[in-house]
């Protein structure tokens, strides 16, 4: 496993520029002229392409209208293995290779097609998602436990499944003893929601009137005592878990986030790609590894 040296800063006021080693993808775009020579063997034309779309593709992958690929773009890197920039020639190389394995045409562009066959691959990482393949829905659990306070973003009362919470807590005690700056300002990787009681979540899907679309689900994962909101940024003027592009945009560039993609899965987390916040405890899925380091075609 490589680590990468990350230095993004984030958009919230008050929080400084992160600086700090984790082994995740470099996902967003970079100036040629910093480009490591490992990432300039590829497909030109293709990585051209995805520079292209990266902040422009029109598409729809989770329902509702999106434009550009950057919220994704982490997770897809460590999909493909690749820690190059989503705009450099190698990233295209990893893409393609990931494609034909697939036995999908080998172009290495992200294309929405393409999208939907790693979409599913994630999806199936997800438990509850085979629990209601079939239009059921789970039962909540028989036994609950309460997180602290200092393990709750703004002293909120959680509650999770006991194993769900134990496993949330090797996982922040890891974050925070590799990673500097998640240890120093402790609202990272706090939990905004955990467990939800259905009728509880059945009247405010009534109240706001939007039971199944993206804003809340009239079965929600969080009935398991599995599913945890976690903190990891904001942009001005949004709350931690408001699906905004821009929001999710900026919380994909964060430490916390990127640490999760690369790790959440060595502790049964798997993440609901399109809120960055949303991690489900599902301990029977497919791991989550760190990416390789990638070269050339």
């Amino acid at each position: 496993m490589r680590t990468i040296l990350i230095a993004l800063a984030l958009a919230a006021p008050g929080v400084p520029a992160i600086a700090a080693p984790v082994a995740a993808p470099v996902a967003a775009p970079v100036a040629a002229a910093t480009m490591p020579p490992r990432c300039r063997v590829g497909p030109v034309g293709a990585a051209a392409a995805n520079a292209a779309a990266f902040a422009a593709l029109p598409w729809s992958p989770f329902g509702r209208p999106e434009v550009g690929w950057a919220v994704y773009a982490t997770r897809i890197a460590a999909e493909i293995g690749s820690d190059c920039a989503a705009d450099t020639p190698a990233f295209a190389a990893a893409f393609a290779r990931w494609q034909r394995a697939r036995r999908l045409p080998g172009t290495g562009v992200l294309d929405p097609e393409s999208f939907a066959v790693m979409q599913g691959i994630w999806h199936a990482d997800r438990a509850f998602v085979a629990q209601t393949r079939d239009g059921s829905c789970p039962a909540p659990p028989l036994r609950l436990a309460a997180a602290s306070p200092g393990e709750s973003y703004g002293g909120k009362t959680i509650q999770l499944h006991p194993d769900a919470l134990s496993a949330y807590r090797r996982m922040v005690a890891a974050a925070r003893r590799t990673q500097p700056d998640l240890a120093a300002d402790t609202r990272w990787l706090t939990i905004f929601s955990g467990f939800r009681d259905p009728d509880a979540d059945a009247l405010r899907c009534a109240t706001e009137g939007n039971c199944l679309g993206v804003v809340r689900s009239l079965c929600s994962a969080h009935r398991t005592g599995l599913a945890v909101d976690l903190y990891v940024g904001q942009s001005p003027g949004f709350g931690p878990d408001s699906s905004d592009d821009g929001n999710r945009r900026v919380m994909v560039r964060t430490l916390a986030y990127r640490w999760l993609v690369a790790n959440a899965g060595r502790f049964g987390f798997v993440n609901y790609a399109f809120e960055p916040w949303h991690w489900e405890w599902a301990p029977g899925s497919r791991r989550r590894l760190a990416p390789r380091a990638s070269g050339g075609a």
